[in-house]
C-alpha cells in the first residue's frame, strides 16, 4: 500500500473525522495506515486530475460562457490545491511533522462536487456532445474514487454522490422524459459502489489485522505475551544499531532457580501458570522504556537503557528479590522459586546480540555457582577469553 510507511496525521475536525471513520473497534495503528492509503495510489490521482482538467477545458472551449469558464477555473484551482497539499503532506510525513489531512479530505470532496456541477451544466446545455463527454468523465471518476478512497468508505460514498447525483436533477431540465430513468439507475449505482467501497474497506482492515497479529506472534512468546528471541533481537538492532539509539544498553539475563522441580512435582500446567505469573511480575518491575522477553524455558531477558553499574546491580537485586516472592496459583498451590541474574553491557561486552548473550550467560553461571539468587555483572575477562560459562551451552 503506497504511503503505508509514512505516518499521516489523523483528521481532527468533526466533519473530516466522520468522513474518514473506518468503523468501530479499529486500532489507531490501522486507522493511521488507512489515512496514509488516501494519500497513495498516485497514478489514479494523476489520471483523475488530467481527465477533469481536460474535460472542463474542452467543454469551456466548446461553450465559452461564464458558467463553464468558472467551472474550468475551479477545476484548475482545486487540482492545483490538491496537488500542493498532497506533496506538502508527503514531505511533512517524511519529517515526522503534522500533515494537512483535514484540508486534503475536504479538497477531495470539493473536487467531486466540481465534477458533479460541471456534469449538471453540461446536461442542461442542450449540447449532446458536451453532455456525453461530461457524463463519461463523471462515470469514469467514480471507479477511481471508489478504489482510491475505500480506506474511508464514507468519504468515497459522499464523493460518488456528489459526482453523479447532479445527473438526476439535470434530467428534470433536459426536456426528455425518458431520461428520468436516471432517478432509478443512478441511486442504485451509487448504492452498489458505496457498498463496494465498504466491502473493500472491510477486507483491507481484516488483512491489516491479520498482518499485525502475525507480526505480533512472530516476535512474542505465546505463553507469556512477552517478546521472544526474534523480538529481542529486533529491539536490540533498533535501539543499538541506529544513529538515534542510546550510547549503551544493558542485557539483564534472568534464570529461575528450582523451576524444574515445579514441573516435576505439580506438572507442566502448573509450570506454565507459574511462568505467566513470573512474566506478569517482570512486566511490572521493568521501566516503560525497557523490553522484557522470554527466550525459552524458564529464561527471561530485560533489555534496558540503564548502563550505570551501581543502578544495574540494584535493578538485578530487586528482580531477584521480587521474582523470588511466593506465587499463588488458581489451583490453590503456593509455589516458591528463586532467580539468578547475569548482566552484560553494550558496547563494553559486545556490540552484537550473541556476544552480549554469551557475556550475560557467563555472569549468570557465576551467580548460580556462588549459591544462586544473586546478581552478577559480567567481567571484561569473561568476554575476552570466554571463561566463566562452565558447561552451559552458548546461545545462538
Amino acid at each position: 500500500m503506497s504511503g503505508a510507511a509514512l505516518r499521516y496525521t489523523l483528521p481532527r475536525w468533526r466533519v473530516t473525522r466522520w468522513l474518514a471513520d473506518a468503523g468501530p473497534d479499529v486500532p489507531a495503528e490501522i486507522r493511521t495506515a488507512l489515512i496514509a492509503s488516501l494519500f497513495g495510489t498516485l497514478p489514479i490521482f494523476v489520471g483523475g486530475v488530467i481527465n477533469s482538467l481536460a474535460v472542463s477545458f474542452l467543454i469551456a472551449w466548446r461553450i465559452p460562457t461564464l458558467p463553464f469558464q468558472l467551472w474550468c477555473v475551479f477545476e484548475v484551482l482545486c487540482c492545483l490545491a490538491r496537488l500542493f497539499v498532497l506533496i506538502n503532506a508527503r514531505r511533512r510525513a517524511e519529517r515526522g511533522e503534522p500533515t494537512w489531512t483535514d484540508t486534503y479530505l475536504l479538497l477531495g470532496v470539493a473536487w467531486a462536487a466540481g465534477i458533479g456541477a460541471g456534469t449538471f451544466l453540461s446536461l442542461t446545455s442542450g449540447d449532446w456532445v458536451v453532455a456525453t463527454l461530461a457524463c463519461l468523465s463523471a462515470a469514469a471518476m467514480v471507479g477511481g474514487i471508489c478504489f482510491r478512497n475505500f480506506g474511508a468508505p464514507r468519504m468515497a460514498g459522499v464523493m460518488i454522490g456528489l459526482t453523479l447525483g447532479p445527473c438526476c436533477f439535470a434530467t428534470l431540465f433536459a426536456g426528455e422524459p425518458i431520461m428520468l430513468i436516471t432517478f432509478m439507475q443512478i441511486p442504485l449505482y451509487l448504492f452498489s459502489m458505496t457498498v463496494a467501497a465498504y466491502k473493500l474497506n472491510g477486507m483491507l482492515i481484516s488483512t491489516m489485522r491479520a498482518e499485525r497479529e502475525n507480526a505480533f506472534h512472530a516476535r512474542h512468546d505465546m505463553l507469556t505475551g512477552l517478546s521472544n528471541r526474534a523480538g529481542l533481537t529486533r529491539a536490540f538492532e533498533t535501539r543499538f544499531g541506529s544513529a538515534s539509539a542510546p550510547h549503551g544498553l544493558a542485557l539483564i539475563y534472568l534464570d529461575l532457580d528450582g523451576f524444574k522441580s515445579v514441573n516435576d512435582t505439580h506438572g507442566h500446567p502448573a509450570g506454565d501458570a507459574l511462568l505467566q505469573l513470573v512474566a506478569e511480575r517482570l512486566r511490572g518491575l521493568v521501566r516503560s522504556s525497557d523490553l522484557a522477553a522470554r527466550i525459552g524455558g524458564d529464561e527471561f531477558v530485560v533489555l534496558s537503557e540503564q548502563t550505570e553499574r551501581v543502578q544495574l546491580q540494584r535493578i538485578g537485586e530487586r528482580l531477584v528479590a521480587e521474582i523470588s516472592e511466593p506465587y499463588e496459583l488458581d489451583s490453590g498451590h503456593r509455589l516458591h522459586i528463586g532467580a539468578s541474574v547475569g548482566i552484560a553491557l553494550a558496547p563494553e561486552h559486545g556490540t552484537d546480540m550473541n556476544a552480549l548473550m554469551v557475556a550475560a550467560d557467563a555472569a549468570l553461571y557465576q551467580a548460580k555457582s556462588r549459591g544462586k539468587s544473586l546478581c552478577v555483572i559480567a567481567s571484561q575477562r569473561a568476554v575476552i577469553d570466554g571463561q566463566g560459562a562452565g558447561n552451559r551451552p552458548l546461545l545462538h
